[in-house]
């Protein structure tokens, strides 16, 4: 066996940009009829669903599938015994990718790279998991740091603080702007694409782009999308499975009966 090449983590180095879509439905047939639609990357959501180690493995088994897509998964928190736990869990089940919430320092940043790595890098612990292969792949934990990709997730007012630091952390791969959570910490609560935000937007893809490290948002405005792919997006979710049956569930209730269809929801992400 061999430790798999991670073809994102390799796509968002080369600044190629990468197109996804956030799966929260839990899945997993959803999630297969997702993962065939052709997008570069999943994020399987595990912050605002009930989504637990055990369904995120089977998820990324249904995405091993398409061999084109790129499982990442998002950890509840990242912090502390129950973020490093889960970090650990979701790497054993063999997603190379972890997407953290809420990270608002560079010293945050700095634990969560080692809680993606094995010693001498890092913290974490050695099993013969998924992941390797079940210890069939015996060169997985000499190969599995170069591979693993971390991807911190600012929304706060701290985090945009220190946004220069926790970009700049070495180990950290890209950067994610949470609009949803930008905008309520900056007094626009439901409405992420302000002009005031949309101007902090920018000034966060400068900043990461100068630490040299990949910038990621997510918008469900194909305009907006555009937009930041223009200005440099590398990594960017431009929907949602959630948005996607609500939207079209509305639209074709609404045509038999009477009524407009209600707005699907802007989301928090």
């Amino acid at each position: 066996m061999k430790t798999p090449v991670n073809a994102f983590k390799k796509a968002i180095a080369d600044k190629r940009t990468q197109y996804g879509l956030w799966v929260s439905l839990l899945g997993p047939l959803n999630t297969e009829i997702c993962a065939a639609a052709g997008f570069d990357w999943l994020l399987l959501d595990a912050e605002h669903t009930p989504n637990d180690p055990l369904n995120l493995l089977q998820q990324a088994q249904v995405i091993a599938a398409y061999p084109d897509v790129h499982a990442i998964a998002r950890v509840p928190m990242g912090h502390g015994y129950v973020g490093q736990a889960l970090i650990k869990q979701y790497l054993d089940v063999g997603i190379q990718t972890i997407l953290v919430p809420m990270v608002d320092t560079a010293e945050q940043a700095r634990e969560l790279v080692r809680c993606m790595r094995y010693p001498p890098d890092g913290i974490r612990g050695m099993a013969a998991t998924r992941a390797s292969g079940w210890g069939r792949n015996a060169a997985y934990a000499k190969e599995a740091n170069r591979e693993v990709c971390l991807l911190v997730q600012v929304e706060t007012r701290e985090g945009m603080k220190n946004l220069d630091a926790i970009a700049a952390v070495e180990g950290v791969d890209g950067v994610f702007i949470g609009p949803s959570d930008i905008s309520a910490a900056f007094g626009h609560v439901g409405d992420p694409w302000h002009p005031e935000m949309q101007a902090l937007h920018a000034d966060a893809f400068s900043r990461i782009q100068k630490a040299g490290k990949a910038v990621g948002i997510l918008t469900l405005d194909e305009t907006l999308a555009r937009k930041h792919v223009e200005m440099g997006a590398t990594f960017i979710a431009v929907g949602t499975d959630s948005n996607l049956m609500v939207k079209s569930t509305s639209a074709l209730a609404a045509k038999f009966k009477d009524g407009a269809p209600q707005a699907a929801p802007k989301g928090n992400y």
